[in-house]
């Protein structure tokens, strides 16, 4: 069995070399503001909080990945010098310790437990990370502000008053609307955050798209990309909705769910990845994703949530025997 830390490290260097990603960098493509190399120097970076996460809490007292999301993402930023994979640490850091524990499944209920074991003190941490980096968020839901994350430490106190763990925190993100469909039309005009949904319901987009992988045939990083493609027709960005509104993001999906040819249950999205036919990304058409990459770049649209899901799902795909080689 090959070791969680590099098999998490390879994740993410094949997600950054998978091409096309629409809107992504990769291999091809560099963004204003972000060059490739920069995500090859985020993905070393990071090892020493994979690391940790792996080793987990001294004693067995809980999974530590607050502090280890924190190391992963402060050595991210120190070697890339800047934000390059920030969500894919967040689910990458659970994933790693479920995967290093002897006593949990890497399965939907085994992440389930695990991050419903989290405490306060992963929460502090996982606040502390802000600081490393910017990181695009929505304000927070109504009642909430005491933990806006911009607030970093800051935010320690409110944290420990109200006793927060880390999945508590991450609940807000993923039901912004307090329980409605966000997707639905007078529901409201805010994206769950896609990311901490998974930590909310076991990754199911992680295991689903790491079986689309799984199944595929070709090059990891071509198989890699045709999952992503899935994944943004699944459902809208969270990156996308924060940075350019709802309305683009759902659109973005659209436009994917078009490429791949598949019918739309909803307005902008099919619905979910169970959703999402596994033949059709299987024969998803990574040429005419090209012309989408173009122009997502072109138009400053940026499926970063969609990439760090990707990367989650190599991870898992590489635990459950995807390989590299020919």
């Amino acid at each position: 069995m090959t070791d969680p830390v590099d098999d998490a490290t390879l994740a993410l260097l094949v997600e950054v070399a998978g091409t096309p990603k629409p809107g992504n960098v990769d291999r091809r493509r560099d963004l204003d503001d972000l060059r490739f190399e920069a995500f090859l120097g985020g993905a070393v970076g990071a090892r020493p909080g994979l690391e940790r996460a792996a080793r987990g809490t001294a004693g067995g007292a809980g999974p530590a990945v607050g502090d280890a999301f924190e190391r992963a993402v402060r050595g991210m930023a120190d070697r890339a010098g800047t934000n390059t994979q920030f969500g894919c640490l967040l689910l990458l850091v659970p994933l790693v310790r479920a995967a290093a524990d002897p006593g949990r499944d890497l399965s939907p209920a085994g992440l389930d437990a695990l991050c419903r074991a989290t405490t306060v003190e992963d929460a502090v941490a996982f606040y502390r990370a802000f600081e490393a980096v910017d990181v695009a968020v929505d304000d927070p839901p109504p009642g909430a502000d005491d933990l806006d994350v911009r607030r970093g430490s800051d935010a320690e106190p409110a944290i420990r008053d109200r006793g927060a763990t880390l999945r508590d925190v991450l609940a807000l993100s993923a039901d912004p609307a307090g329980g409605t469909d966000d997707d639905d039309e007078g529901a409201g005009d805010r994206v769950p955050d896609r990311n901490a949904a998974e930590w909310t319901e076991g990754f199911p987009r992680t295991f689903r798209a790491a079986e689309w992988i799984l199944s595929d045939e070709g090059p990891l990083a071509d198989r890699a990309a045709r999952a992503f493609l899935g994944l943004l027709a699944a459902e809208p960005d969270t990156l996308v909705a924060s940075t350019r509104g709802a309305a683009t993001a759902r659109e973005a999906s659209e436009r994917a769910v078009t490429l791949l040819g598949v019918e739309s249950a909803v307005s902008g999205a099919v619905g979910g990845v169970d959703a999402v036919p596994t033949d059709a990304v299987h024969d998803a058409d990574l040429d005419a994703a090209e012309s989408l990459a173009d122009e997502f770049v072109d138009e400053g649209i940026n499926p970063g949530t969609t990439a760090d899901l990707t990367c989650a799902a190599l991870f898992v795909a590489l635990r459950r025997g995807a390989e590299v080689a020919p």
